[in-house]
């Protein structure tokens, strides 16, 4: 006699990780607001089921294609991931855990001071040089990294949480890149007051912030050969060691910057769901 197929186990979950019932409830009305007209075909698939599905691309990297059946066609899951990339749902998620979770920590929920760096990743060969939809350049070179893709700049509070994101091509400077990121987070705090950047960062950055009343300390490097953790750096270090354990944001595949950004607040997002 053969052995009988094995059971799966009711408490297995994917390799990303499923939303548990009390996670969903706390994003659910961003995910899944509430509809009042009742034309239209109704939905085979839950936004909850959704979800699962874009976390589980963010975690394995793996191609839309390759979705495992247990969850919604992909071409459905892909459509969603643009919208909530696009209309900000996925930075609206952020937004509220960032504010739970720093509230939880006995913290303002606003930030007071920041953390701002930059991170060259590789662009795939579906990244194009110019946007999709216009002429802006969304693709460039790295000369310090001698990498050719795009550059994502973001600000996080003290305790590593992301406050803002912006992605541009590789061969944006600094400067540019990082009032960029500052001008986006801005609104989202009135108590920030003082923001730590290295050395890339301490001319025309520094110049725009402090002429918005907002300190910026550089921080140098303590030494100029072998590794040396530097002070407030590693916060923002840390939290980029955390979002590129997701595959897919290791190197860049998408054709518009704003996509890659839904994924960096996707994957964030998911992290700050099991904190």
């Amino acid at each position: 006699m053969g052995l009988p197929p094995p059971s799966t186990s009711p408490t297995w979950r994917t390799t990303g990780g499923d939303l548990t019932d009390d996670e969903w409830e706390l994003i659910a009305d961003l995910l899944d607001p509430p509809t009042v007209s009742k034309m239209g075909r109704p939905r085979k698939h839950t936004r909850r089921q959704v979800a699962d599905a874009i976390f589980y691309v963010a975690a394995t990297g793996c191609q839309w294609r390759h979705l495992p059946e247990r969850y919604p066609p992909w071409s459905t899951v892909h459509s969603y991931h643009l919208d909530w990339s696009r209309n900000g749902t996925w930075e609206k998620v952020c937004d509220r855990l960032r504010n739970m979770v720093r509230l939880a920590e006995g913290r303002d929920a606003e930030p007071s001071a920041g953390i701002i760096d930059a991170r060259t990743v590789r662009g795939a060969p579906t990244v194009t040089t110019t946007h999709p939809r216009h002429s802006e350049l969304t693709r460039g070179y790295d000369g310090n990294k001698k990498i050719s893709g795009r550059k994502l700049f973001g600000l996080v509070d003290t305790i590593g949480l992301l406050v803002g994101v912006r992605v541009v091509a590789a061969g944006v400077s600094d400067n540019a890149g990082g009032i960029a990121v500052f001008d986006l987070a801005r609104p989202k705090t009135d108590r920030l007051g003082r923001v730590w950047v290295d050395a890339g960062f301490k001319n025309a950055f520094a110049a725009y912030l402090r002429s918005r009343r907002v300190a910026v300390e550089v921080v140098n490097k303590i030494h100029p050969t072998g590794f040396h953790v530097l002070p407030r750096r590693w916060v923002v270090e840390r939290t980029w060691s955390w979002l590129m354990n997701h595959r897919r944001l290791q190197i860049d595949y998408e054709r518009d910057p704003i996509i890659t950004e839904g994924f960096i607040w996707a994957a964030h997002s998911r992290m700050l769901l099991r904190r």
